[in-house]
């Protein structure tokens, strides 16, 4: 009960003395990353949805590997749904370095199938030496980068430095000891000293404290909303509470913009269009972005409030999976991701217009009908489905360190 009640303060109080710095896909991302671990002196903390065995997987592997070899403490948790194809050679250097790589519900393909898709740690956060932190919407994959091509994905992190870095290391540590039993290394400072003037909230959602904690922050914004809301999501079909609360805000005079997927890359991210008019008639403006995927999960409202993070606006990361965003009030990095949105609207996307008024026929409304219920209704009958206790896989035993390798040329800083 006591953690409970520390983990329920910690998600509802603001946190001073921040600093936050936008990192705008993989080509900021990355090399920022990759210096931090390059720099670490103690330990890096790192979980992710997805490393694949390319140029950006195989960069953060040899340079988790020289962190290591160098004495620093380097835990690292995957998901297993998404992160299933990693190589026994990958995993076996790491392992070789004195590298802890954990799998986050590890699932056996069936017939060449996967069926763990439920329930997975989709998290993005990045620990070093307890004092800068990363945490944003950025797997560790080349379709991030610009060079991929037309399915590079456009996306956001930010690094975050000051006490709030304190609470990022906290949680991440919380998983690994609770699974593993291990004892980490001599704490870091309790908290880093104040880096800035932001205020933020570490907010996380999983299937047993925290049901629905992001999308409570979300709600609450919305309904002291002034001006502006912008919301840029990669996967949007949130439940109908939300869906209310853009409406009452539009109809209220505020600026409601959503900027979601042109260019799907899943057939099932099309299904938002069912929600376009609806949210329309009551005045929310819609662009969708058309140059590549949209991979982002951030938000802006008025001059000050702003959301980063993993969390998508749909059943799986509202009701299922395991999130983790920062909520910030800082009129700096408001101001920043608003500039960067707004480019993005204005260069990259075109405006949904709004269906001109007229009589709903029978099959419009019962669609209507029941996508309103199912959206209603989803948040409780999602907890009927399979769950069960994670479980956190050690894929190898760690050995003796092995000697520092290069780097690929091109992704460090």
């Amino acid at each position: 009960m006591n953690r409970f009640i520390e983990r329920h303060r910690r998600q509802s109080r603001w946190v001073d003395g921040n600093r936050l710095e936008l990192l705008e896909n993989g080509e900021a991302y990355f090399p920022a990353v990759f210096e931090a671990i390059e720099n670490a002196r103690r330990e890096v903390l790192i979980e992710t949805f997805i490393i694949f065995e390319d140029k950006v997987g195989l960069a953060l592997r040899d340079v988790l590997m020289r962190a290591a070899a160098r004495g620093v403490s380097v835990d690292l948790l995957v998901d297993g749904f998404g992160t299933a194809d990693l190589s026994r050679s990958y995993t076996d250097a790491l392992a070789a370095a004195g590298v802890r790589l954990r799998i986050f519900n590890p699932g056996r393909r069936i017939l060449g199938m996967r069926f763990n898709v439920l329930r997975r740690m989709h998290r993005k956060l990045v620990v070093v030496d307890g004092r800068l932190a990363f945490i944003g919407g950025i797997n560790f994959s080349a379709d991030h980068l610009g060079d991929f091509g037309p399915e590079a994905k456009q996306d956001y992190a930010a690094s975050v430095s000051g006490p709030i870095v304190a609470q990022l290391r906290s949680f991440a540590l919380q998983e690994i000891e609770a699974r593993d039993r291990l004892q980490h290394p001599p704490e870091v400072a309790a908290a880093p000293p104040p880096a800035g003037d932001a205020q933020a909230i570490f907010v996380t959602r999983d299937n047993r404290t925290h049901h629905n904690a992001i999308e409570r922050h979300y709600r609450a914004a919305l309904r002291t909303a002034r001006e502006r809301v912008v919301i840029a999501n990669a996967y949007f079909f949130p439940g109908w509470l939300l869906l209310r609360e853009m409406r009452r805000a539009a109809r209220r005079g505020v600026d409601v913009r959503l900027i979601l997927q042109g260019k799907p890359d899943m057939t099932i991210v099309k299904s938002a269009a069912l929600l376009y008019e609806h949210l329309q008639s009551a005045g929310v403006r819609i662009f969708e972005y058309c140059k590549r995927p949209l991979h982002g999960k951030v938000a802006v409202v008025d001059d000050r409030w702003s959301t980063i993070g993993s969390s998508n606006l749909d059943p799986l990361s509202l009701t299922l999976n395991l999130e983790a965003n920062l909520v910030v009030r800082d009129t700096a990095f408001n101001a920043e991701l608003a500039a960067r949105l707004e480019t993005l609207m204005a260069d990259s996307c075109r405006e949904v217009e709004a269906p001109a008024p007229r009589p709903m026929g029978w099959l419009a409304q019962l669609r209507n009908t029941l996508v309103f219920h199912v959206l209603r209704a989803f948040p409780v009958w999602a907890g009927w489905l399979p769950r069960h206790e994670p479980v956190l896989e050690l894929a190898a035993p760690p050995a003796e360190p092995a000697d520092p390798i290069e780097a690929p040329a091109g992704l460090s800083r």
